[in-house]
C-alpha cells in the first residue's frame, strides 16, 4: 500500500523547529517594509525644534557646489555628487567602503515647510538643514461659541 519513500518523511513534530526558522525569516524579511532601507544614503537625523525641522546628514569631503537641496511640498530632497579620493601611481585601494558617484535622497516631513526659509550649513562633513514650518499649517485654536 505505501512505497518505501512515505516511511523516509519526517514527522511533523520533527519539522517544526525549521518552520519556525522560516517563519523568522520571512519576519525579518517584510518587517521593513514601508522604512528606509539600510542601503539608503546618505543617512539622515531629522528632529524637531520650535516649530522647525532640523536634517542633518554626514556628506564626507564633499564639495558644498556638488550638493542639491530643495523642497516641495512636505518633501525634502537631498542629491549631488560624491567623487572618489585620487590615489597615486602605484596605489591601490584595499577596501573601499564609501559611497561613490550621484545620490539623491528624499525625505517625507511631517508637515509642510517654508520653502523661502530653509536654511542649510555645511561644516566638517556635516550638512545641517533648518526647516521652519509653514505658518498656515500651525496649529490653530479654535474657539468655541456659546
Amino acid at each position: 500500500m505505501f512505497g518505501p519513500g512515505i516511511w523516509r518523511m519526517k514527522r511533523f513534530a520533527d519539522s517544526v523547529p525549521e518552520i519556525i526558522d522560516l517563519q523568522r525569516e520571512i519576519n525579518k524579511l517584510f518587517s521593513s517594509v514601508g522604512q528606509g532601507a539600510a542601503s539608503d544614503y546618505p543617512a539622515v537625523n531629522v528632529w524637531e525644534k520650535e516649530n522647525r525641522l532640523v536634517v542633518t546628514t554626514e556628506l564626507p569631503g564633499m564639495d558644498p557646489d556638488n550638493i542639491n537641496i530643495s523642497v516641495t511640498g512636505a518633501v525634502l530632497t537631498i542629491s549631488g555628487t560624491s567623487k572618489s579620493d585620487p590615489i597615486k601611481e602605484g596605489e591601490t585601494y584595499l577596501r573601499q567602503e564609501r559611497e561613490l558617484g550621484n545620490f539623491q535622497r528624499n525625505i517625507q516631513l511631517p508637515y509642510q515647510v517654508d520653502a523661502q526659509a530653509v536654511e542649510a550649513k555645511y561644516e566638517r562633513g556635516i550638512l545641517k538643514i533648518t526647516l521652519p514650518r509653514q505658518k498656515e499649517d500651525l496649529p490653530k485654536k479654535i474657539k468655541i461659541n456659546l
